[in-house]
């Protein structure tokens, strides 16, 4: 569920850093929205991350 259906962008892994530089393990996931697309000249829902939502209304 946690990908983006047209780039295939999911969550990624990295470190916190506290002051003492101690590295505790983290996430960073996709700022992932559900958005109705215009597919083929049908309506379609599709989980999309907001930088594929951006490009998509620029071209449209």
């Amino acid at each position: 569920m946690a990908k983006c259906q047209k780039c295939g962008k999911t969550t990624t892994f990295g470190h916190n850093r506290s002051f003492s530089m101690r590295a505790t393990n983290r996430k960073f996931k996709a700022n992932l929205q559900k958005v109705s697309v215009y597919r083929n000249g049908r309506k379609v829902q599709m989980v999309l991350c907001t930088r594929c939502i951006r490009t998509m209304s620029k071209t449209a």
